[in-house]
């Protein structure tokens, strides 16, 4: 209350301009995901009809219900957790190895090797030669496509390399090298456990691009047993639009598919945002200070 009352009234209005601005761009970002929540279980005639505004109507888990009872939802999330995690794993295996050499002065080679990595950013094989590639490596309709040819993202070097390069003192390397340190216990010991920040933000980069892959599973997987979430969601989220449209056993069943098809729909991005969105409070407090990494320094 002191503190209060020493504010003047210009501060009270900036204060209360801040805290309106504030909430309006709060619920710019939250009411879309809540009218999505609420229109995956309300009625889908009210949904197109802009009935259901605040508050679901006609509460229905029939969305639900179909997705989960189809028996490949369930293969698709087992497919989509182990590509996820296993491909995350590897991405980090190569990338902060490679981000620390690069970023050592001593290493004489570390400007070429960058723009030739540099390079690829700009420049590729294509489609075809890359799927001619993955065919004569045998990685067609393997899970291994997911995981190894694309186990390093040069965006993603060139931050660890810069976070490397600039936060890890040189001074650091220098005391450890004089007690018998080699590079390798350095990167092991020392370098990695100050980077909590950037192996956070380049590990849920690698884990959101490796859950919402859709691509890769669309050219190069044709087995069933091997698709992973996002195209058993598709595939689920076709057939009943082709329902909806009338197709099928006869008008009535696709009037009744018309009936739940935004419910489905909404329902799928529930299903197929939901893990991640669990995931990442949880490394939201490495966040912030990874994503300035780069940012000009004073």
């Amino acid at each position: 209350m002191v503190l209060l009352s020493k504010k003047s009234l210009g501060d009270l209005c900036f204060d209360l301009a801040v805290i309106v601005l504030c909430t309006f761009v709060f619920l710019i970002v939250a009411y879309p995901l809540y009218f999505v929540i609420i229109a995956s279980i309300s009625d889908s005639t009210l949904v197109s009809t802009g009935q259901v505004t605040l508050f679901p109507k006609n509460i229905s888990f029939f969305g639900y219900k179909e997705i989960f009872h189809d028996a490949r939802i369930w293969t698709g999330y087992k497919n989509t957790v182990v590509y996820t995690f296993v491909g995350t794993a590897v991405n980090l295996l190569f990338t902060l190895p490679a981000a620390y050499v690069l970023s050592r002065p001593e290493f004489r080679a570390r400007r070429f090797l960058m723009f030739v990595f540099v390079l690829t950013l700009f420049f590729n094989g294509g489609l075809i030669p890359t799927y001619l590639l993955m065919k004569g490596l045998h990685m067609t309709d393997t899970m291994w496509v997911f995981i190894f040819p694309f186990c390093v993202n040069v965006f993603n070097l060139i931050i660890t390399r810069s976070f490397f390069e600039h936060s890890i003192p040189r001074e650091l390397h220098e005391a450890a090298s004089m007690d018998g340190c080699s590079h390798f216990k350095f990167f092991i010991k020392v370098a990695l456990p100050l980077s909590k920040a950037v192996v956070s933000v380049i590990g849920l980069y690698y884990l959101v691009g490796h859950w919402n892959d859709f691509f890769t599973a669309l050219v190069y997987i044709r087995s069933n047993d091997l698709q992973p979430l996002q195209i058993v969601l598709r595939d689920i989220l076709l057939s009943n639009q082709v329902f909806s449209q009338g197709a099928g056993s006869g008008g009535a069943a696709g009037g009744y598919a018309q009936q739940y098809a935004d419910q489905i729909k909404y329902a799928v991005i529930i299903v197929s945002t939901l893990p991640i969105l669990i995931v990442y409070p949880f490394i939201q407090k490495y966040f912030e200070k990874g994503v300035m990494i780069g940012s000009v320094k004073g």
